[in-house]
This record gives structure tokens, sequence and C-alpha cells, in this order.
């Protein structure tokens, strides 16, 4: 069929036939027997050449916990211009670098006016990365049934006081969608900004199995999203909601009724097992390369 289609475009068109997909818009794919590997090696390494890291010393996580009592620096940056072009070129790299994504992220909430110790996060991020130089996404055969994990770390920029939402979805063993993004509201307890994540991972997973459906994939069972606040699960399986505000009551309604509809299945997980933690907020090594594991992100001989 697929030869059948390409005859039939070829007739119509100049087609160039470039054989097996190695390299797509940065992206390396490399075939092995048990399915694909997904890196942007080659991006990284000019990336950190042309920022001048080329030579730097690793570093073993891309972001470090922020100490209490500790002063922040609030002098300018000085090439504003650079620090938004390397911003970028994270953002872009973090397409199968997932490990990335919530440092990338809290660099990009300080885009307009970037501080020296912004600049400084920034760096920390190039000198993990030229470290796991050949980390990427394995893609692999196996089961096709949805299954995501929604976490949030409540009120944790100190600037506003908003929290910070990650989730991510799984097919079978494969990584295939992620999000870290700020809550665009203050949330006045945890299990509030557990609760919205949750609605956003809901959400996302209506949308991917509309998505597999149409792909032939179908998902018979409800979608497990696994949450380990048991007050925000408390709150989707109670069918009676005291809401003290719109946007929370909104986002009840909006999951009560998947889970009814036989969509959406959320499940207690512990914060051990949380592999979306990894999403929400940095970690010491030993955990961080724990989640980092878990996450599926490894080097192609791993």
């Amino acid at each position: 069929m697929i030869q059948r289609l390409l005859q039939q475009l070829s007739n119509q068109f100049a087609l160039k036939k470039l054989g097996p997909i190695s390299l797509f818009l940065g992206i390396q794919v490399t075939r092995s027997s048990t399915g694909f590997f997904l890196s942007q090696e080659h991006y990284a390494t000019k990336f950190l050449n042309d920022a001048g890291y080329k030579d730097c010393k690793a570093a073993p996580t891309p972001v470090t916990p922020t100490q209490k009592n500790q002063e922040p620096n609030l002098q300018p940056f000085t090439d504003p211009s650079l620090y938004r072009r390397l911003a970028g070129s994270l953002q872009y790299l973090s397409i199968t670098r997932p490990d990335i994504a919530f440092a990338t992220n809290r660099i990009y909430q300080h885009m307009q006016s970037p501080t020296v110790q912004d600049y400084k996060a920034l760096t920390r991020i190039l000198r993990y990365i030229k470290g796991t130089l050949s980390f990427g996404l394995p893609l692999t055969a196996g089961s096709l049934e949805l299954r995501s994990y929604s976490d949030a770390d409540w009120a944790s920029d100190t600037t506003d006081r908003k929290s910070i939402s990650g989730f991510c979805t799984f097919l079978g063993s494969n990584l295939i969608s992620w999000i870290v993004r700020k809550q665009a509201t203050v949330a006045k307890s945890s299990t509030e900004a557990e609760y919205r994540s949750l609605s956003a991972a809901a959400s996302e997973v209506i949308w991917l199995r509309r998505l597999t459906a149409e792909l032939d994939i179908p998902q018979p069972s409800p979608t497990t999203i696994h949450c380990d606040n048991t007050s925000a699960m408390a709150i989707a399986k109670n069918p009676v909601f005291h809401a003290r505000t719109k946007h929370t009551e909104i986002d009840y309604h909006f999951i009560r009724q998947q889970i009814n509809f036989g969509n959406l299945q959320p499940s207690h997980i512990s914060s051990q097992n949380q592999i979306a933690d990894i999403l929400t907020k940095p970690f010491l090594t030993t955990r961080f390369q724990e989640l980092r594991t878990k996450l599926t992100i490894r080097n192609p001989n791993a």
C-alpha cells in the first residue's frame, strides 16, 4: 500500500526517496532489534559548541534544589538576547529530553529581564547536557494501553506563589506526551493545586484517546491517571462537592463527567513511584536519576 501510494505521488510530483529515516528536523532516529531510539545528539553538540560550552565540566542534574535563606542575585544579565537564544535552543532540545523540561520551563519564566542568577541556572542545564549528550527516548513494541501520571508542586514559585503542574502519558512502555506548566491562578491549598493538575492531565488524556482511536488503537478500558494526593483523589471520586471557587468547580465537573463516561480512572500512587515528580521540582542526584530512568530517558546502549 505504501509503495502504491508513493508511485501515485511520483506520477504527479517530483519525489526523492531518502530511504529509512535517520535524521529528521534535528532528531536522530536509530533502528534496533527492539524498536527505535530518538535523540538529538548532533543538535546538542552543535548547540554546546555555539554556546562555548564544548569542553565544560558536566553536571549530574539540570537544576539544583533551592537552598532556604539563599539571597537571590538580581543583577541584570548583560546580554538578554544570548539568554533568549540559548533558552530557545533548550526548548527545542526538550523534544526528546523531557528530563530537562522542568529546568527549561524555569528559565523561560525570566525571558523578558534575565538576571545573572538566571543565566547561571541556564548554564547548569548546558553542563548537564554535556554529560548526557547521547541520551534520548526509546520506542519499543508492546502494549498499546494509555496510562498517565499527574503531579503538582504547590506555590513553588516564590515570586507569585503559583503552582507548577506536570504530567506525562505513556503508550505501553513508551513516553509519548509530557507537559510542564505554571498554573494560571494561585491555589489556596496543595489539594487544589493537585486537582488542577489532574484536570489538565485529564484533558490531555481525552485528546490522546481520540487520537489513538483515529489511528485504530482503541482504548477499551478507562485510562488510568496516577496521582499521589489522597485529597485530590477523594474529590474526584466523591459525588458531593463543596466548591469555593468557580474554576475549581469546573475542573471537578469535567473530571467527574469523564469518569462517568468510562474514559478515566484516577488511581492513587505513592510519592516514591510518582514519575511526574521530575516535571515539577528539582531533586538531588540519586533521586533525579531514579526518576529519569522511570521516564525511560537513557543512553542508546543502556
